[in-house]
């Protein structure tokens, strides 16, 4: 009898040892001379429980949990045995944790190999390209706007209105583009998903294509996810062996072919202009809007451009129908958002459930608090241009609208959780030091006002004409929002005036809260 077991090769998990866990596990059988088959898979997205290693029983996954190298000889010892085992978790499918999630994005992810296409077609994959094919592109984009499918990078734009733009362009070529620059502090989605489901994404970038008449896409990732990368890569020649890329995809009567371009690593290269620059060879710098990337894109050509996590909601909206994805959500923010849950928090990692979960229970009870046991006290969401909320606003539904009245943005679906030991006059500062550095210098709203921002918190926190100097602050702010020729500029004053706002105290010398705190 053949032991099967799981490790995951994800990013996250190989940086607490799956790798060296994995390669345990091979000596410890061949030493003992049990026979094992160790599949790597992606993350199923419980990072605190990384390594997980999970093998199969005939009543399904059974996972044990964090495994140590030094531990994996006892760890098979279990398995061979009764499986009773200090780490044991139980079924893998039973966790609370996963239980509780509804995961139609990231239902493979962790589950299958994500190098083989084989794995990934006995999953479900590829139905969705099978039944657009059938639809054709008009009912492919009605299909889509119906989903209320809106994009999952940040802006929240339906994806539907975007992909009819672009199909409705008249032009000799088109483009999809998958901007893969996940670079918002607390957000790992992206890279989760194409380490663990490439094709995943591939499959809803095809359906793109075809919906809108493009023959080439690009999927642009950070130079930082070099395991991203090769994932990608791999999947992208399987789907071209099998057929599902180039000429004849999927047997369309139009081609479609894949190409990975790596950034060096610039913050605003995630503005989809900058990438569309930095993709065409040139400095990542914003373009000035209009004329839209879906007429006047990548190399002048109307583009559709979306994130990862929006490609890959696609096959399930036309695999299962776009009622079937619409009927899960609140109000306008329709489907689920896979949440990234990270900082000072118990149990980090990635939560995929439909929108309408209330922050508070976000952190407290599927975050369980902070990981250092002291208050919760602020928590950003939406990455480095992300506002902080306070407690008193823990009962906003995740949802865009409902963000947005309260001065918020869901972003990318990142959660970053402070306890009661953290500055927020610090953290006000490096916002717009953040902006300072990474901005692309073209407008200056953002280019001096960042500086000027620096600047002034500095004044202020060392007690210097604090009330005329807040009001400088505020007054940047308002000119960044209004004159920012992109989000880079225009959302950094978020996390800055929430701060401000909430968190007053903490802006002046020598707070006597954080003296306290410690």
């Amino acid at each position: 009898m053949t032991l099967r077991l799981y490790v995951p090769r994800d990013a996250g998990a190989v940086a607490v040892g799956a790798d060296e866990v994995a390669l345990a596990l091979e000596q410890a059988a061949a030493k003992r001379s049990i026979a094992i088959e160790i599949i790597r898979t992606g993350s199923r997205g419980l990072y605190w429980l990384e390594p997980m290693v999970e093998f199969a029983t005939p009543a399904g996954r059974v996972a044990f949990g964090p495994v140590t190298v030094a531990g994996a000889p006892a760890l098979l010892e279990a398995m061979t045995a009764d499986g009773a085992h200090p780490l044991r978790l139980g079924l893998a499918d039973e966790i609370p944790w996963l239980k509780r999630q509804t995961r139609l994005t990231f239902a493979r992810c962790g589950v299958i190999d994500p190098r083989s296409l084989d794995h990934y077609r006995a999953h479900g994959g590829y139905k969705g390209l099978k039944r657009a094919l059938s639809l054709g592109p008009d009912t492919i984009l009605a299909e889509v706007t119906a989903s209320g499918l809106r994009g999952r990078g940040g802006a929240g734009f339906p994806t539907g209105i975007k992909w009819k733009t672009v199909a409705q362009a008249m032009a000799d070529r088109k483009y999809i583009v998958c901007n893969a620059d996940e670079g918002d502090s607390g957000t790992f989605a992206d890279r989760m998903i194409m380490e663990g489901d490439p094709f995943l994404v591939i499959e809803g970038m095809t359906i793109a294509a075809i919906a809108v008449g493009a023959s080439k896409g690009y999927i642009y990732i950070r130079s930082e996810y070099p395991h991203a990368v090769e994932a990608m890569n791999a999947a992208i020649s399987a789907a071209r062996r099998a057929g599902y890329l180039g000429r004849r995809t999927g047997d369309a009567t139009r081609s479609f072919d894949l190409e990975v371009r790596v950034g060096a690593g610039a913050y605003v290269c995630g503005e989809e202009t900058s990438l569309l620059e930095s993709l065409e060879g040139r400095r990542g710098i914003v373009r000035a809007k209009p004329p839209l990337p879906a007429h006047h894109g990548l190399f002048g050509k109307p583009t559709v451009i979306n994130n990862v996590l929006s490609f890959a909601a696609v096959p399930f909206v036309l695999t299962e129908g776009a009622k079937a994805y619409a009927d899960f959500g609140m109000g306008r923010s329709r489907g689920t958002m896979p949440i990234q849950l990270a900082g000072n928090i118990r149990r980090g990692g990635l939560f995929e459930t439909a929108f309408g979960v209330t922050l508070g229970e976000l952190v407290d009870e599927i975050g369980g608090g902070t990981l250092s046991g002291r208050p919760v006290r602020a928590v950003q969401v939406g990455g480095p241009l992300g506002a902080y909320f306070p407690r008193a606003l823990f009962d906003t539904p995740f949802d865009y609208e409902a963000f947005a009245a309260r001065d918020g943005l869901i972003g990318h679906g990142g959660i970053v959780v402070f306890d009661d030991s953290v500055d927020m006059a610090k953290q006000a500062r490096f916002a717009m030091e953040f902006c300072a550095i990474e901005s692309c210098g073209k407008c200056t709203p953002c280019r001096i006002g960042s500086t000027r921002g620096v600047e002034t918190i500095d004044k202020i926190v060392r007690g210097e004409r604090v009330a005329e100097n807040r009001a400088v602050v505020e007054d940047l702010c308002n000119t960044m929002k209004l004159g920012s020729l992109c989000a880079l500029g225009g959302f950094t004053p978020y996390p800055v005036m929430s701060a401000l706002k909430h968190f007053s105290e903490d802006f002046g010398p020598a707070p006597t809260r954080l003296q306290a705190a410690e």
